[in-house]
């Protein structure tokens, strides 16, 4: 008969004894990975669409919902009023039109920023006061005083901010219609005129008025 040896259950003890090299843990692992791709990445940077690098502010003003009833069912089309300036004195304004609400933004957002126009502003308020009319809406725009902001509702606002202006008092007199009250809006800043543009369309030239001197004091009499 083979003779049987003893051996241990385990096995070599001396294989037992030797240390094992310690294993990489999975959150190491990722901690490591995420490190080199966080060296390779890029901060976000803020929009800008505009030559020159100018930031361009985008603004919703209102979606309106269509729906169309054929064989199959019901067919939704989406429409996007998209308002677009710099907040530099350049504004535009367009009505995207798509199957879906992303999309219908997205390309009001791109029609208004091609149809982008230069309104004439002072300071960070208008130059005088105006009356528009589109349609049925009727608006009002007088200037305002330093710090007073900007007294309008939000389909008006939309239009004055992103153009620039803070300081300004408005009144809607008409129809609340969104397209037509934001048409409205942008017709009466495109009918503002700066006292430089005026007399240069005259052929005039600005006199410059001196501050008056103040007075002098009299002699003192002894």
């Amino acid at each position: 008969m083979a003779e049987i040896e003893n051996k241990p259950v385990g096995g070599d003890p001396q294989q037992q004894q030797q240390p094992q090299p310690p294993q990489q843990s999975r959150g190491d692992s990722r901690g490591d990975r995420g490190g080199q791709r966080g060296r390779g990445r890029r901060k976000p940077e803020s929009d800008s669409f505009g030559k020159g690098g100018d930031e361009l502010v985008e603004k919703v003003v209102y979606i309106n919902r269509s729906s169309k009833v054929v064989k199959g069912g019901r067919r939704f089309s989406f429409s996007a009023l998209i308002v677009v300036g710099d907040k530099k004195g350049k504004v535009g304004i367009a009505l995207g039109k798509a199957s879906e609400v992303a999309d219908a933004i997205r390309r009001g957002g791109e029609l208004a920023r091609n149809k982008m126009v230069s309104v004439s502003l002072k300071d960070v308020t208008i130059p005088h006061e105006i009356y528009s009319t589109y349609g049925g809406a009727k608006i009002l725009l007088r200037p305002a005083s330093p710090g007073t902001g900007i007294i309008a509702g939000k389909t008006v606002r939309s239009v004055l901010e992103s153009a620039g202006v803070k300081d300004i008092l408005t009144k809607s007199l008409g129809s609340k219609n969104a397209a037509n009250v934001v048409k409205a809006t942008l017709k009466g800043l495109l009918s503002l005129r700066t006292r430089e543009q005026i007399y240069k369309s005259r052929g005039l030239e600005i006199r410059k008025v001196e501050a008056p001197k103040a007075p002098e004091a009299a002699p003192a009499i002894n």
